[in-house]
């Protein structure tokens, strides 16, 4: 049997066509960046803004299209075994750090050991994996412990981004100075960071591709207020406003603002959705009943029509239904307050606070916030609502500090990479954010993801994450509220923005600017 080859330069090739314009080199573009990120570096901070500055200085080995198929990164070519065992992956030649040093096959094994520590979504993905090996600087070869179908898809710079081993080795990641200043591979180099007001990355000279990046420099503005990124907008002061960046009932009239170009494009990896972490160390959450009830109480399709103006669905369970494996055959928690008060009355509530984090993204995340605990105190429940901002937020996450706290999460086309690491109950881990931070742990769920992940046909998968689509969807461990759409808008004038599955999160690499 013929070993597999996949080359992504085919697709490549066929995605660049579709660009027919010949790019022109210079200029600079001045991006919103909604909110300000709680840090740049990308093995240890994955909050979406993070990803979205940092995926342009950081790269992975690959990257993927909108359909997600694997394409170059890092690495130019790679090969599965017959057995769908070992993974080898050729790295492109010629390689620098932004500091001049060459990126080799170390720099992926100490990755990967860093990212184990520091990046829950990493270490998940990972669990599969029984060794790797650097045979020489070019060459690194992942050994499975048994086959796991969507272990290509991993490899995509905020899932794994590689970090230089030469800055990180024998160091306390955590302090690392160059966590302020980040050192990575990619089409941009950190350049200034003014705290509340931008981020500056610039062209990075020495780039493996030749001829990119196009620009000269991205400015990733901090404007905290939606209706002045708006304004910013309108008066040409940014060119691009990234998925969020305004207020949704503002997307309709600022997309048809004369020069403006609008897209729902690049977030098919990532297919987002939002739902409230509920502490289930918390003895009344602990109670299925009250998570149920919290289930009935919101008024999802109000937040939806309302505070989302349309731009979203409302979610059936753990998985986005653009993923694969999805089904709608789970059990339904319609808005019924009725309901949810006789569940409250049949778990013995007494209305003890219950602590609410919303989530610090901006005036649409809180006004969902505040119909939230809405929704909840017309049903008796006793809201107290913590305010913090984001870096505040995750550190309360991570630790268990709250009770409810608002969320979105990515998918990554496939549930064995970003469903299950939520609910199983090896990812239950204090001080990690973005894995089973409530604390959920149920033997048969674990059982059917873990079969979901190894299951040799898709068949096999599709029944396994059916049936714990079902499972979980009965227990409530987090109250599932929309997937989100995140429209990106931008100045005409800047092409090729666009051109994969993480959209503006690598996109400025083959951005341009026609002047």
């Amino acid at each position: 049997m013929l070993k597999r080859v996949l080359l992504g330069v085919a697709i490549g090739c066929v995605l660049s066509a579709a660009h027919a314009e010949e790019p022109k080199s210079g200029g600079v573009v001045n991006a919103v960046i909604q909110p300000e990120p709680p840090g740049l570096m990308l093995a240890m901070v994955q909050n979406g803004p993070t990803q979205m500055v940092s995926g342009n200085i950081f790269e992975g080995l690959l990257r993927y299209s909108p359909k997600l198929e694997p394409l170059p990164g890092l690495a130019e070519s790679w090969t599965i075994s017959p057995d769908a065992k070992v993974y080898t992956f050729k790295l492109k030649p010629g390689v620098t750090w932004h500091d001049g040093k060459p990126f080799t096959s170390a720099d992926v094994l100490f990755s990967i050991e860093m990212l184990k520590q520091t990046h829950a979504r990493a270490r998940n993905n990972l669990v599969m994996v029984d060794k790797v090996e650097a045979p020489d600087d070019l060459t690194v070869v992942f050994t499975l412990k048994e086959p796991f179908g969507p272990f290509i898809g991993i490899f995509e710079v905020g899932s794994m981004p590689m970090v230089p081993k030469h800055l990180y080795e024998g160091t306390d990641f955590k302090t690392n100075p160059n966590n302020n200043a980040p050192i990575g591979t990619g089409p941009f180099m950190f350049k200034e960071w003014q705290k509340g007001s931008f981020i500056r990355m610039v062209k990075n000279p020495n780039y493996h591709e030749k001829g990119k990046p196009y620009l000269d420099e991205v400015y990733w503005q901090i404007i905290p207020d939606a209706a002045a990124r708006a304004v910013a907008f309108e008066t040409g002061k940014v060119d691009v406003l990234p998925g969020g960046s305004i207020e949704n009932f503002d997307v309709p009239r600022v997309s048809k603002l004369p020069g403006a170009c609008v897209t729902g494009a690049g977030w098919e990896f990532f297919s987002p959705i939002s739902w409230m972490w509920l502490n289930l160390r918390n003895p009344i959450l602990a109670n299925k009943k009250v998570r149920q009830a919290i289930m009935y109480a919101i008024d999802r399709d109000f937040a939806k029509d309302v505070i989302w103006n349309g731009l979203g669905k409302v979610a059936t369970g753990p998985s986005a239904s653009t993923i694969k494996f999805y089904t709608d055959d789970v059990p339904k928690y319609p808005y019924d307050p009725a309901k949810a008060k006789a569940l409250l009355k049949e778990a013995g509530y007494k209305g003890e606070k219950i602590r609410m984090l919303p989530l610090a993204y901006g005036e649409t995340w809180q006004r969902w916030g505040e119909a939230v605990k809405q929704n909840l105190q017309d049903v008796g429940m006793t809201i107290e609502t913590i305010a913090t901002d984001v870096p505040g937020g995750n550190q309360k996450i991570m630790e268990w500090d709250y009770d409810l706290a608002f969320t979105y999460l990515y998918q990554y086309g496939d549930p064995a990479l970003g469903v299950s690491r939520n609910y199983i109950t090896s990812a239950i881990a204090k001080g990690q954010l973005f894995n089973n931070v409530e604390g959920y742990s149920n033997p048969e769920v674990d059982r059917l993801f873990a079969e979901g992940a190894t299951a040799p046909t898709d068949a096999k998968r599709k029944e396994a994450y059916e049936k714990v689509q079902k499972i979980l969807v009965e227990d409530v461990p987090v109250a599932w509220l929309l997937e989100l759409q995140f429209p990106t808008i931008t100045k005409c004038k800047v092409k090729n923005l666009i051109t994969t599955g993480v959209g503006v999160n690598d996109g400025f690499r083959d951005a341009w600017l026609d002047k």
